[in-house]
């Protein structure tokens, strides 16, 4: 990476920190934290450093989502989708390609159980549209016999922690009429105004934060691990359902943010460790994990695979994030894991 680069990165990581850390102090003193709105630009390998940790105790929230399952039957047919990155249009292709919605956009999929790895949020402008056609598919999903389980990626963390940076002009006038929001929220007041409905709908306790509340961040199905980034040994001897409680927990309001959940390059959101050009010590990472998890393989998005869908570690590791939204210009793909066997399906 270039030097240029690096401190580019550097910068990100910086901003996202000062993101968490200014939300939990201003939660807590009910002083308002500063956030500045930025264009949208590159994503890099490098994750935002975590701050230091509050010592503040847990306080009261508003929260009132229902915590999100860690570990879930298998099923005799498994769909996996990547990033979407607002593009409802993409979103759609590869729920088609995968044979779980018709032409009127409703569940087809029968008994199918589809997990969408994160990343549904930033870079296009169809956010709510996708949010809302997901929640949807739940439900219809849940009538036929079948599941569909929504992971919360790197994005939709950031969202509830104030980090905008990706957002589109679109992404922020689509929330302006959301209901419920709270616009007196102090942690809003030192933000521009057009940027405090969406953040008030997402921060922890909003109405969205509390959608995402709803969903894990690792999921495992089976013996199939399902994450944005990657779990590595130290998550399972950290506990998959810890992660997810206190991720949980942080978005219906009850908590500060989980640090190293939710920020540095190792946290489950954001490690590329298995996703960009994983080595011999990647993958003897990953079997450790998957043998401490009990699980057969993992599947991660986070990482635009530009070859499509691939695997790597003698099949262990499937990279299902292809650039499939408009910003990337990658084409729709979705992943079939029936038993031992899986498939890559494409237009």
């Amino acid at each position: 990476m270039r030097a240029i680069d690096l401190i580019f990165a550097d910068l990100r990581r910086l901003r996202f920190a000062i993101s968490l850390a200014g939300f939990a102090i201003a939660a807590c003193s009910a002083e308002p934290a500063k956030t500045t709105a930025k264009s949208p630009a590159a994503e890099t390998n490098k994750a935002p450093a975590k701050p230091a940790p509050s010592t503040t105790k847990p306080r009261p929230g508003p929260g009132t989502a229902q915590l999100p399952p860690t570990r879930v039957a298998t099923a005799e047919r498994i769909v996996a989708i990547g990033d979407v990155h607002g593009d409802l249009a993409a979103t759609k292709q590869a729920l088609q390609i995968a044979g779980l919605i018709g032409p009127d956009d409703h569940w087809t999929g029968g008994k199918t159980v589809l997990v969408q790895t994160g990343d549904q949020l930033d870079r296009g402008n169809d956010e709510r549209e996708i949010i809302a056609l997901l929640e949807a598919l739940q439900t219809e999903a849940e009538a036929a016999g079948g599941k569909v389980y929504i992971l919360n990626g790197n994005h939709e963390l950031m969202n509830a922690a104030g980090d905008l940076r990706y957002v589109t002009p679109e992404g922020f006038t689509d929330f302006a009429g959301v209901p419920n929001i709270d616009l007196h929220d102090a942690r809003l007041q030192k933000v521009p105004e057009p940027m405090r409905p969406r953040l008030a709908a997402f921060l922890p306790g909003g109405p969205y934060g509390q959608k995402l509340a709803t969903r894990p961040v690792v999921l495992m199905v089976g013996k199939n691990i399902f994450v944005h980034g990657g779990i590595l040994p130290e998550h399972v001897s950290y506990g998959l359902e810890k992660i997810n409680s206190d991720v949980y927990n942080w978005l219906s309001g009850k908590t500060d943010p989980p640090m190293a959940i939710i920020a540095g390059d190792s946290s489950p959101v954001w490690t590329r460790d298995y996703s960009n050009n994983p080595d011999g010590e990647d993958c003897e990472t990953l079997y450790k994990a998957l043998t401490a998890a009990g699980a057969d393989r993992m599947v991660v998005g986070h990482t635009v695979q530009e070859t499509g869908i691939t695997s790597a570690c003698n099949g262990k590791v499937w990279m299902i994030d292809v650039g499939m939204a408009k910003h990337y210009g990658g084409q729709a793909a979705a992943l079939e894991i029936r038993g031992d066997q899986v498939t890559v399906l494409k237009p």
